[in-house]
């Protein structure tokens, strides 16, 4: 959802922005989130065990395996806060509806805000991590297709370019669903998404181009529902080298006419940079793009596939 400041409205955990709300009175800063994706994004903060009334600075928390299933409790005094985490975590998500978010940015290893991997302490104080944060789980549950992804991932490219793919997919969804998402609009967006659905699964693209094909035929709200379920279910697979390579190679098909022997060769050679890792996609990319502006390609022109998010984050770079 674009906000009166055309920005993409994204949930956080407050210490990524530098709120000073950790349990010593620090923060957790991450200047790419905050300055360069906040050129993009508008953050919504939410910092779990302040806003549920925990002091700064305060006793650490930890999740333990107890008889009673896993529970949030300080490290020292033990004490159990689980029951008024997941109360307050409860509310939080329903107000958080709202807020329209388009994903979820949370501080990894937090026990109440760790997407996965949280340490989890055994019956003899042992840690494996196994572990979700309390509010991350009510989260995602409730929020089951939205996307979301930890900090530390976040260091990743390949993990980054999803996420923030995903995000932009997930906004234009939004948009779609908004202006009333009849079955022309479905199709619409259908269609202009078919080459980065492809580059995820091709299984569920295959599966989701069935689901169209049902549109002005089905209940209209039950076709949404599940076309969502399934468009996000694909953006959380994460597109291989090997399928860029079978879209690029798709996408070239496009121009056999046009392209001299020269151009062909030179465009096959660049794809088969990618391929072997020598080059990042953005450099076939940028080429077929060149392509799509001088032969006027209109499908081609409506793929998102081609720049599914805003180039200045340069993040095909890396790919």
């Amino acid at each position: 959802m674009e906000t009166a400041t055309g920005k993409v409205r994204i949930g956080i955990s407050s210490c990524l922005l530098g709120m000073n709300v950790r349990y010593d009175g620090g923060h957790q800063l991450d200047h790419y989130l905050r300055d360069t994706l906040g050129a993009w994004f508008e953050y919504v903060p939410v910092c779990p065990e302040v806003e549920m009334g925990l002091p700064i600075p305060r006793e650490t928390l930890r999740l333990v395996e107890r008889e009673n299933g896993i529970r949030l409790v300080f490290s020292r005094s033990g004490e159990d806060v689980t029951d008024r985490m997941r109360t307050w975590a409860e509310n939080r998500v329903r107000e958080l509806e709202r807020e329209r978010l388009c994903g979820f940015i949370f501080k990894a290893k937090s026990p109440s805000s760790g997407m996965e991997r949280v340490k989890l302490y055994d019956r003899n104080g042992v840690p494996a991590k196994k572990g979700i944060g309390v509010f991350a789980g009510i989260f995602m549950g409730h929020f089951p297709h939205l996307p979301v992804e930890e900090d530390g991932r976040l260091n990743d490219p390949k993990l980054r370019e999803n996420f923030i793919e995903s995000v932009f997919v997930f906004k234009r969804w939004r948009d779609l669903l908004d202006s009333g998402a009849d079955a022309a609009g479905l199709v619409n967006f259908h269609t202009r998404h078919k080459l980065l659905l492809l580059s995820h699964s091709p299984a569920l693209y295959r599966e989701l181009g069935r689901l169209v094909a049902e549109a002005g035929s089905r209940n209209g709200t039950e076709l949404r529902q599940d076309y969502q379920a399934l468009l996000m279910k694909a953006m959380r697979t994460p597109a291989t080298r090997a399928r860029q390579v079978n879209v690029l190679q798709h996408l070239l098909g496009y121009f056999k006419k046009q392209l001299s022997a020269e151009e062909k060769q030179e465009a096959l050679e660049l794809i088969e940079g990618y391929r072997r890792g020598d080059l990042p996609l953005i450099v076939p990319i940028t080429l077929i793009n060149h392509y799509v502006r001088k032969y006027r390609d209109p499908y081609l022109a409506g793929q998102f596939y081609l720049q599914p998010h805003p180039i200045e984050l340069q993040l095909r770079n890396h790919a």
